[in-house]
């Protein structure tokens, strides 16, 4: 019998993808099988590895999921076959996230565990409201409490009186028994006038956060389809610094949903870009990168590199083969001490510069296009080019370069493919229900697998906006029959997510 796995009971945080702890991302890329709860933000799972088993459990209030004790079991049958197992729960596991039950099971059943705290709700979602749960001016404590409590206990075991006597109170869980809550804080002497706030999604560009008084929260909440679990609630005078304070929701791109149809290698920095700016991302890589199916003629013109007096890389992915083969083949950047470099675009020249070489052309206009101008300028006649790309690429370069003497060699140094289609039904799902505010491509190939995959795609009300990185993407885009919106002057990532922000600042 194999040696168990050790099981991690990982704090995803209560939302924002970017709040999970270092510890718990590792050990998510590491883990054999991942089970996770409904209010983990899915887009976590774009760390697993391909050929984890991802298994989702519910545990969504109100309705009817895998029982806890049926998840217990699961997690002791999963780890008794040797696998390491990451049990993913939203917030920290060990704040109303039932992980103790599941530590104690684990231990009985001699089942090796760690814990990873993770970011709580009970601070960071009021943060992401403007609300500080301590105040010097205001409060030096705060309690938080369950807003519903298990109801097999019968009868309340929560202090009310004392309770009402604390600064700042938080009800996680809270919405279902708002009025009844309410009305035990005024019984135990709490004022009526205290304020309250009730945050919904929070941390997530779906937040939204009502405020009001005890007396009359739970009326505001009644009017309001859109106050809805999961919630927070805040009860204090520290409400009041939302006034001041509200920098999530003012965010320019908050409540924008933006979907990355990046390779997953490149998509992070174009996400960060995004969500710095408030929106949410969702992650749908069009485009897998592989090796070749043979190094045979990329090893070929590594082995000769001396001969080469130009050597072009048209992108990062380039780059990055390029340089693990001539690793791989014993060698190193002595070998190119002869050659001069070219690149086409800011991202692939600073991908040459961080392995210690100069770049001597980087065109202006970052395409094949601009690259062609600037060798036009030069007398390229019989002088040995190599070229290292995808194997499916335009022609026009080594073309061009042909047609002015020069003795091209292209070489395939990987091969991009559509990935399999674990995630397209719940991007057709997410594009169906319109919660998709901007589609965007950062290559022809991003743009035609996606239509490809997705090819029942529809615009309703000109939404999603699709945002293409230049006029060659654009016109894959039209070529399947869609009008791009948004096309940056300058076709690098950064002035995508800078003309996103642009388009909404003039549509609002």
């Amino acid at each position: 019998m194999s040696k168990p796995g050790t099981v991690y009971l990982i704090g995803a945080g209560p939302g924002d993808r970017g709040l999970i702890t270092i510890k718990g991302k590792e050990l998510l890329e590491k883990a054999d099988v991942v089970v996770y709860d409904y209010l983990v933000n899915a887009e976590l799972l774009h760390y697993v590895k391909e050929n984890a088993e991802i298994l989702y459990v519910g545990k969504k209030a109100g309705q009817k999921e895998m029982s806890q004790r049926s998840i217990n079991a699961l997690l002791v049958r999963k780890s008794k076959k040797g696998n390491t197992v990451a049990r993913l729960k939203g917030g920290d596991p060990f704040i109303f996230g039932r992980g103790a039950e599941e530590a104690e099971y684990l231990q009985g059943k001699g089942v090796p565990f760690e814990v990873v705290p993770g970011v709580t709700s009970v601070s960071a979602v009021p943060a992401y409201a403007g609300i500080s749960l301590t105040h010097r001016d205001l409060t030096s404590s705060f309690a938080v409490v369950t807003g519903h409590e298990n109801p097999s206990k019968g009868k309340s075991n929560i202090p009310w009186e004392a309770l009402s006597q604390i600064g700042t109170i938080v009800f996680l869980m809270g919405v279902k028994n708002l009025k009844k809550n309410m009305a035990e804080l005024m019984s135990a002497g709490k004022s009526p006038d205290t304020p309250v706030a009730v945050i919904t999604w929070g941390t997530y560009p779906a937040q939204t956060t009502l405020t009001g008084k005890i007396e009359n929260i739970s009326e505001l909440v009644k009017k309001r389809k859109d106050i809805t679990s999961p919630a927070i609630l805040v009860v204090g005078e520290v409400v009041n610094l939302r006034q001041v304070m509200n920098w999530y929701e003012s965010a320019p791109l908050f409540g924008k949903t933006v979907l990355v149809t990046r390779p997953k290698s490149q998509a992070e920095s174009f996400a960060h870009l995004l969500e710095s700016k408030g929106a949410q991302i969702v992650s749908f890589p069009t485009i897998e990168i592989v090796p070749p199916r043979s190094f045979q003629a990329l090893d070929g013109a590594i082995n000769k590199v001396r001969s080469y007096d130009w050597i072009i890389f048209t992108s990062v992915n380039g780059v990055s083969a390029f340089f693990e083969r001539l690793k791989a083949l014993g060698k190193d950047i002595r070998e190119l001490n002869g050659a001069k470099i070219a690149a086409i675009g800011d991202i692939t020249s600073r991908a040459i510069e961080d392995m210690g070489i100069n770049v001597d052309i980087v065109p202006k206009d970052f395409r094949a296009e601009g690259l062609i101008e600037k060798f036009s300028k030069q007398n390229i006649k019989d002088t040995n080019i190599l070229l290292p790309r995808a194997k499916v690429a335009r022609d026009i370069l080594p073309q061009a370069l042909r047609e002015m003497g020069g003795q091209v060699k292209v070489a395939t140094a990987y091969i991009s493919k559509k990935p399999t289609k674990r995630k397209t039904q719940i991007i057709q799902k997410l594009l169906k229900e319109n919660k998709i505010d901007v589609l965007t491509f950062t290559s022809s190939s991003t743009a035609r697998n996606f239509f490809e995959l997705i090819p029942d795609f529809k615009q309703r009300d000109k939404k999603p906006v699709i945002a293409c990185i230049g006029p060659i993407t654009a016109k894959t885009v039209r070529e399947f029959g869609f009008k791009p919106q948004i096309i940056p002057k300058q076709y690098i990532v950064e002035a995508l997510a800078d003309e996103i922000l642009e388009y909404f600042n003039h549509h609002v």
